[in-house]
């Protein structure tokens, strides 16, 4: 083909990217900036909109200049993103009127408590497939709507513009031509209705918004216009928007109903695909697009481990049992067990299963014999149990039997973590090649939507740099998890008044 390359931007929390794909998959060049945070006061997290920008541009134009690639050689650009960060800006000028909000801002948890004390969780979880929560972008619109002066009588008057991530990029991109995004993006705002696809008017009453702010909702690979004559890649199609835990999902080749994947970074993020239908959770899991191509939606369930990578961390930098993570497997690896140590790591509370906020970290099963090997292989197992607890409450609340589960982030390059996984979940883990998942899916998606590739072409480029077998039989196994699950009793509660 005469432009066989993607451009993938990867916009992240603390950090934007940039990489280069050829159309088989294959990364060719990276560029990567971090940004500041912003902590105006306790629970506000906030990013700064050109910064955002502006470090996303300049990664593109690195990225492109390491492949020795010119404009003309992008077949398409594709954006993943952080996902449910909240801009609003004025359409007029493209100046935002504040820092994005981010994902981790809990400064809308008194109005999710007000809509809770109505009575209206039910009805929001069943047309969003979302807990009432504060990390959604609906409260964090609101509050820039009722406390920017001005702002909400603007947007009454069609002035103002709202986006996450993705809009936002795309609107600079675009040189503010295109108000989009998609449906995996959407769906993490509590406004869009998950079985229709669509803004849902009675949402748009409860949280006050006006519709006059909402991007278009397009498909998650297709047209979102060209790139602006004055930025990277100038002229090339933009084909793909897609929420980063999606995009994963998306590069991890997890294309069919069943398939699953995790990534492991400071916490650990879980999808599974579960079709064409949304399932509702009977586990305080989330409902989710996982994208619409064709203008057919794709549903997936979502689960998050709080603390993975973060247990790490903690052993390492607050009790210094280690210099560094290869120094832990090292260790993990040099004892066949926990010797009876069970390390709960709820340092922030338990997410699904359980949704206990009051639960905290406990180091269990302690005796004179326990040493720094067995702690390093505790921790290892801390993450394993709790992915596999999120797994088998997807199974159950989808009916779909897992047949193995794909992972990537930065732990996922631990052997002992990756046996322990297998053994726990019963099912074979897989890490692929291309580790670099989140851009590849953007990157992917990009190619559907110019019509360059289509979804099982890229499938079957998809491949494994290493399979982690089970080792434990059925009965042992039974035995492990029972044994967690006393543990997380004992957690659970521990914090509250």
């Amino acid at each position: 083909m005469p432009r066989p390359h993607v451009l993938a931007l990867d916009q992240g929390t603390t950090s934007s990217r940039a990489i280069v794909f050829d159309l088989a998959g294959q990364p060719l060049a990276v560029a990567q900036h971090e940004f500041p945070q912003h902590y105006p006061q306790p629970g506000w997290v906030e990013h700064e909109p050109e910064d955002i920008w502006q470090t996303q541009r300049a990664c593109a134009a690195e990225a492109l200049a390491r492949a020795g690639l010119a404009a003309t050689d992008i077949a398409a650009v594709g954006i993943a993103n952080q996902r449910e960060t909240t801009l609003l800006w004025d359409r007029r000028s493209g100046r935002p009127l504040h820092r994005a909000i981010v994902w981790q801002d809990r400064r809308g948890a008194e109005a999710c408590a007000s809509l809770r004390a109505q009575g209206l969780e039910p009805l929001i979880t069943e047309k969003t497939g979302l807990r009432l929560d504060p990390y959604f972008s609906a409260t964090k619109l609101a509050w820039l709507l009722d406390q920017v002066p001005g702002a909400r009588a603007a947007a009454e008057r069609g002035e103002l513009a709202f986006g996450t991530v993705d809009t936002w990029l795309l609107w600079r991109l675009s040189g503010g031509r295109v108000h989009a995004t998609d449906p995996s993006n959407a769906s993490r705002t509590l406004l869009l209705n998950l079985h229709t696809g669509a803004w849902d008017e009675d949402l748009l009453r409860l949280f006050r918004i006006p519709a006059s702010v909402l991007p278009e909702v397009r498909d998650t690979a297709g047209s979102f216009g060209v790139v602006a004559d004055d930025q990277p890649a100038a002229g090339a199609p933009i084909t793909a928007l897609v929420g980063d835990q999606q995009s994963a999902l998306f590069g991890q080749a997890c294309l069919r109903p069943g398939m699953a994947k995790a990534t492991y970074g400071t916490g650990a993020f879980l999808l599974l695909h579960t079709g064409p239908e949304p399932v509702r959770s009977r586990n305080a899991l989330l409902g989710t697009v996982a994208w619409r191509l064709g203008g057919r939606l794709t549903y997936a369930l979502e689960g998050s481990v709080f603390v993975a990578g973060a247990a790490i961390q903690w052993l390492r930098d607050e009790l210094g049992l280690v210099q560094s993570a290869a120094e832990l497997d090292t260790l993990a690896a040099s004892v066949p067990d926990a010797g009876g140590a069970l390390l709960v790591p709820a340092f922030t509370g338990l997410g699904a299963p359980h949704r206990d906020p009051f639960a905290r970290g406990a180091l269990l099963g302690l005796t004179r014999g326990v040493n720094r090997a067995h702690l390093c292989r505790a921790v290892l197992e801390s993450i394993a149990f709790q992915t596999t607890e999120l797994l088998v409450a997807m199974e159950r609340d989808a009916g779909l039997p897992l047949a193995e589960l794909r992972v990537d982030g930065g732990a996922s390059r631990s052997e002992p973590l990756l046996q322990l996984q297998a053994d726990l979940l019963g099912h074979a883990v897989l890490r692929p090649r291309v580790s670099e998942t989140t851009a590849l899916g953007a990157a992917a998606l990009a190619g559907v939507g110019a019509g360059a590739l289509a979804p099982e072409e890229f499938a079957a480029h998809w491949a494994e740099d290493r399979r982690v077998e089970p080792r434990l039989d059925a009965a042992t196994r039974a035995a492990r998890l029972a044994e967690w699950a006393r543990a997380v009793e004992r957690s659970r509660d521990w914090a509250k008044a």
